[in-house]
């Protein structure tokens, strides 16, 4: 089975600057050490019957002024086929966040851009120059990876205004919106997941679930997909690693077998011996492999 990975990220902690990584900066995560070192590529290992495809290297970091910089990096190192999420500012003013958007434009491998909104998403998105240069993303034909929680309320209501005006405008959820196991916010989230689903240029990935829970079971994740499914079609769900972040949880390997065992329903040693898959194998390689395909243009 193949599959193009849509999230994730690699490190040259000799080549970028990383001041997430460093233990004296934030997050200041007990298990920080586990991910603060290099991986390429390499690291990247599946046994048969999976086939790395490809995949989508999310910005990580590596000079947030000179965001190029990684991407450079990037397509000089790596042979696995892949397209690149660039970080780029979007409260920026539109003639210094066109300037920027050029540079980064000159890479083949650009498809979109990521400015993580997260704890800051009302005041990012309220911004006069968000609006205006998300506008501008379209015109490029290129995508916005959007994070931030989607049990945020006023964020999402402000999200939905800037979608209305900009149907054209490529969107995609990173880590599912953030659901939680708070039931009042899971909620909120499973409410405003729905109705950013309205919205046909928006799509969702469902990956990071170790940033909610270190030890998260696998009953929980599949929750999760099978409403992300429920709400957004088959057709604009994609399943995704996180990779390094994923190893707070599992092996990259592990990670992607999880997933095709939640597609099996195949959860535990107590599950009926008759129980019907939760997907077919083609519903399976639309959420590994042709989903990602399509929204990222390889």
């Amino acid at each position: 089975m193949k599959i193009i990975d849509p999230h994730l990220h690699l490190f040259d902690l000799s080549q970028g600057e990383y001041s997430w990584l460093k233990p004296e900066c934030p997050p200041f995560w007990s298990d920080k050490p586990l991910i603060a070192k290099n991986f390429s590529e390499n690291d990247l290992t599946l046994a048969k019957p999976l086939t790395l495809a490809g995949f989508v290297h999310i910005e990580a970091g590596f000079d947030n002024q000179q965001p190029w910089r990684e991407i450079a990096w990037l397509e000089s190192t790596c042979k696995i086929p892949f397209r690149s999420i660039a970080l780029l500012d979007i409260t920026l003013p539109k003639a210094l966040f066109l300037t920027q958007l050029e540079s980064l434009m000159t890479y083949q491998s650009v498809v979109g851009v990521r400015y993580i909104l997260d704890d800051d998403a009302l005041t990012i998105l309220n911004n006069k120059n968000s609006a205006v240069n998300l506008a501008i993303l379209a015109t490029k034909k290129l995508s916005f990876e959007l994070q931030m929680s989607l049990a945020n309320n006023a964020a999402t209501e402000r999200l939905i205004t800037i979608l209305s005006s900009n149907t054209d405008l490529q969107v995609c959820i990173n880590h599912a919106g953030w659901p939680t196991q708070n039931n009042a916010q899971s909620l909120c989230w499973l409410q405003n997941l729905k109705r950013l689903a309205s919205f046909d240029n928006v799509f969702v990935k469902c990956s990071g679930f170790e940033m909610a829970n270190r030890h998260y079971s696998a009953n929980w994740a599949g929750k999760i997909i099978h409403q992300c499914i429920e709400s957004f079609g088959i057709y604009r769900v994609m399943l995704a690693s996180n990779f390094p972040l994923s190893l707070f949880h599992t092996s990259y390997e592990n990670t992607w077998n999880s997933y095709l065992s939640i597609g099996s329903n195949n959860l535990g040693e107590n599950e009926p011996a008759d129980i019907k898959p939760l997907y077919s194998k083609e519903q399976l390689t639309q959420l590994c492999f042709s989903n990602a395909q399509r929204f990222y243009q390889f």
